[in-house]
């Protein structure tokens, strides 16, 4: 993959293979992965849990070696320009960072001290990074006494000290209220767009991907399955999709009860436990979904909602990977086992 030098973050075929404990097999967390990153945008890594996206953001931030492959960011190399890159990126891992004893403001200000910054602009830096968080009022309080979304926002001031040019959110949103998500993605919004700043953001939410990102990479089991921006992933996808909730469904007969249902195609059946799920796709969903309605009845197969709606980031992942994203979860690589 040739480098583009508006690019911050070009990877080519990365591999990490995690070695087995305790007789367990070894674990390839990330399998061939490749994919560039435009300079100054919101760049989504998609995925269930285990695809390989917080071992691929380890290796980008040089807190892990790839077993084989390279990557770039900001035109560094990070395994032999690990410091020089830690110095032009910022990171806010899963958990928190920040002191639960300190002050909002003690927290800013020791981070940015042990980033080299002096400390009159460390002072300054936090106050001003407060301010645009929302977290002014509250900058003499002890951390511990912040509520989950507050805390997350200082999280992510704390990795804007040192002005970097490359934020790395893993699963920002994570355990947060719907409010305090929606407050986060407002300020990822706002830091890519008035502080030119790009953004690396892992997250296993669809919808978070789909408000965020201006491009996204869905990647699966270590490796990329397609990149683009939302807009264009759905409209490579024709038609409308249909999506049925089974329940204790019998693959094979629900198989064939659809199978004579004119117009419908991509059709995937997964059970999982008491739960199942059609997913299919058509040109004309009006009626298809009577069509797989009456058919489902006339096999006596057991279900509930039945819904119809036009191509979402789901439905791109069924196309590309052949089964649902949520799904994917059960069969994915664990990551826990390789953090």
């Amino acid at each position: 993959m040739p480098e583009n030098t508006e690019s911050a973050i070009v990877a080519e075929d990365l591999v990490k293979v995690y070695p087995g404990r305790s007789r367990k097999p070894a674990v390839r967390a990330l399998d061939g992965l490749s994919f560039t990153v435009p300079a100054g945008r919101v760049f989504g890594l998609l995925g269930p849990n285990g695809a390989g996206k917080s071992t691929t953001t380890k290796i980008l931030t040089t807190l892990s070696r790839p077993t084989s492959g390279t990557a770039r960011v900001g035109g560094l190399d990070v395994a032999r320009q690990a410091d020089e890159v830690r110095g032009a990126i910022g990171y806010v891992s899963q958990g928190s960072s920040t002191d639960p004893l300190l002050t909002a403001e003690e927290n800013l200000v020791i981070a940015a001290r042990l980033r080299g910054v002096n400390a009159v602009d460390a002072r300054a830096g936090a106050k001003r990074l407060l301010d645009e968080f929302g977290l002014a009022e509250a900058s003499r309080r002890p951390v511990g006494s912040f509520s989950g979304g507050m805390r997350r926002r200082l999280d992510v001031a704390a990795a804007l000290v040192h002005r970097p040019r490359v934020l790395f959110l893993d699963e920002p949103t994570t355990g947060l209220d719907p409010e305090a998500r929606a407050a986060m993605w407002a300020e990822i919004r706002r830091l890519s767009a008035e502080e030119a700043l790009t953004v690396v953001l892992t997250t296993h939410y669809m919808e978070e991907a789909d408000r965020l990102a201006d491009e996204l990479l869905l990647v699966n089991r270590g490796r990329a399955v397609v990149q683009g921006t939302p807009g264009e992933l759905k409209a490579a996808l024709h038609g409308d999709s249909v999506r049925v909730s089974l329940i204790e469904p019998d693959v094979a007969v629900v198989r064939r009860a659809v199978a004579g249902v004119p117009g419908l195609r991509d059709v995937v059946v997964e059970a999982s436990g008491v739960d199942g799920v059609l997913a299919a796709r058509t040109d004309d969903a009006s009626a298809a979904v009577g069509a797989v309605i009456a058919a489902l009845d006339a096999a006596r197969v057991r279900f509930g909602q039945v819904a119809a709606s036009h191509p979402t980031l789901d439905d791109v992942y069924l196309h590309f990977v052949g089964h649902t994203f949520g799904d994917a979860a059960a069969d994915a690589v664990t990551e826990g086992a390789a953090a």
